[in-house]
């Protein structure tokens, strides 16, 4: 028996592709024996599966089963949450040698798709090939696992609520004024989140947290502006302190202060990062090459080492590991907290820090969102280029500035340093596009930058052009 995947559906970091026209149960079926396959032959035996509210995730995760089942692999189910439940189920249990949540994250209804944990250590890139050319062969091994459901949610409720255990009577005391909303955006982080502020001090204000696969109010992704109008009317209307989002698996967090401005992933990476080099100084805080100069400029003030890295949360978990690193972030709100947790991403366990962190500093967080240096940046522009060139281009570019004087970094494609600010030509690992960004601290130098990605392109035969989306 083998199985052939779309083409489209195993991509760098995940395997993710649409219901009903290139991911079904037969996929989901072949990823559990593929995955339970190879955790057998390397000395594992039990997975814990979770799903995100997606109307596909159920069916999804019954076949899933079925698969990691059929190859010998024990499941424990531990059912409907947000990714980062699922990481701690298998990070927190010691009979447990895996995780798999299925989850669209923050893409339309009817996508789904896995993210996946192996022996604690991400599972992706050439892991995720390696399933594709195992299904194809048909090299699964058999045999009959079981299956059992375990009740995780308190035990993930009292892990983020930990950070609170150090706090004196006095700091608790300070905190109990605080006033924050919160948007699960009808994801699936919405009853852990309704438990989780019943128990923090201050008074709490959330939308959204009915699971919804169909996403009635919003579309569930905190790095687009304008879904957090919702959240920015209740905050405005309520007068509250700060606002937190997440997306659809509660693994992304995107946050608003007191006046409505958005504190962007790499912003709130500057807040985390302010507080926690106060008591770990000299700490190396990670960022992928999206973030702004303001983020190293701070960290590296503040008494820490920043260090760029590639985006992707696979490839940022990874160099954490390898760095011993407290803490690390991305533009897109996957932000990875190792110093007490478990070095995973959670938008949840973000809001928690957000919360102390505003209280050690002894700061508001519409203040400390006003100490950021203003910079001008462009958003994540996006364009169309043919898969096959992709690579090519961005060498090519490497190759014509060799000789510049300018500071360039080729950790992650091209980022060029210079007195205007910076500039990014990027290729996607998960689409045929090129990502480019810049900042700069005054218009005209942001235009300068510009003309420079448009010459680079323009040498390469390519033009900004139209944008790709998401």
């Amino acid at each position: 028996m083998s199985h052939q995947f779309h083409p489209t559906v195993l991509r760098e970091y995940d395997i993710r592709g649409i219901i009903g026209e290139t991911l079904g149960p037969d996929d989901a079926r072949a990823i559990g024996r593929g995955f339970a396959t190879l955790l057998k032959r390397a000395g594992g035996n039990r997975v814990a599966v979770g799903y995100d509210g997606r109307v596909s995730s159920p069916t999804l995760e019954h076949a899933l089963v079925e698969g990691l089942n059929a190859s010998g692999c024990d499941v424990v189910r531990i059912g409907l949450g947000p990714t980062p439940m699922l990481y701690f189920a298998e990070a927190s249990a010691e009979d447990v040698d895996g995780g798999i949540q299925i989850t669209g994250s923050h893409n339309p209804a009817n996508y789904n798709g896995f993210k996946m944990v192996f022996q604690g250590r991400p599972f992706f890139g050439a892991d995720i090939l390696k399933i594709g050319e195992m299904a194809a062969a048909g090299d699964w091994d058999d045999g009959s696992g079981t299956h059992e459901s375990r009740d995780v949610e308190d035990a993930y409720i009292d892990a983020l609520m930990k950070p609170f255990d150090g706090l004196s009577a006095g700091e608790m005391d300070k905190l109990s004024s605080l006033r924050i909303g919160w948007d699960a955006g009808n994801g699936a982080a919405g009853p852990c989140l309704g438990k989780l502020v019943a128990r923090l001090p201050g008074e709490h204000f959330t939308l959204f947290t009915e699971v919804d696969g169909n996403f009635p109010n919003h579309h569930p992704d905190p790095t687009e502006e304008k879904n957090l109008a919702d959240l920015k009317t209740l905050v405005a209307e309520k007068n509250l302190d700060f606002g937190v989002a997440f997306d659809g698996d509660g693994d992304r967090i995107g946050a608003i202060d007191g006046t409505g401005r958005v504190i962007w992933g790499d912003q709130l990476l500057m807040i985390y990062a302010e507080d926690l080099l106060k008591y770990l100084p000299g700490a190396t805080i990670i960022a992928d090459v999206k973030a702004s100069r303001a983020l190293y400029d701070s960290v590296a003030k503040n008494g820490g080492e920043p260090l760029m890295w590639k985006t992707g949360h696979s490839l940022i978990k990874s160099k954490m590991k390898e760095t011993g690193s407290p803490l690390a972030g991305e533009m897109s709100g996957h932000v990875f907290f190792a110093d007490q947790y478990y070095g995973y991403d959670d938008a949840l366990y973000g809001g928690v820090r957000l919360i102390l962190a505003s209280a050690r500093l002894g700061k508001s967080v519409t203040d400390l969102r006003s100490a950021m240096p203003d910079m001008i940046n462009t958003p994540e522009m996006r364009f169309q280029v043919d898969e096959s060139r992709k690579f090519a281009v961005i060498d090519e570019v490497k190759a014509r500035l060799a000789d510049s004087t300018d500071d360039v970094n080729d950790t992650d494609g091209v980022r060029v340093t210079s007195d205007d600010g910076w500039w990014l030509l990027r290729a996607s690992n998960t689409q045929d596009v090129l990502v480019a960004r810049a900042e700069s601290d005054s218009e005209a130098g942001l235009e300068r930058l510009m003309g420079q990605i448009d010459d680079q392109l323009a040498a390469s035969g390519l033009e900004r052009g139209p944008q790709a989306g998401h």
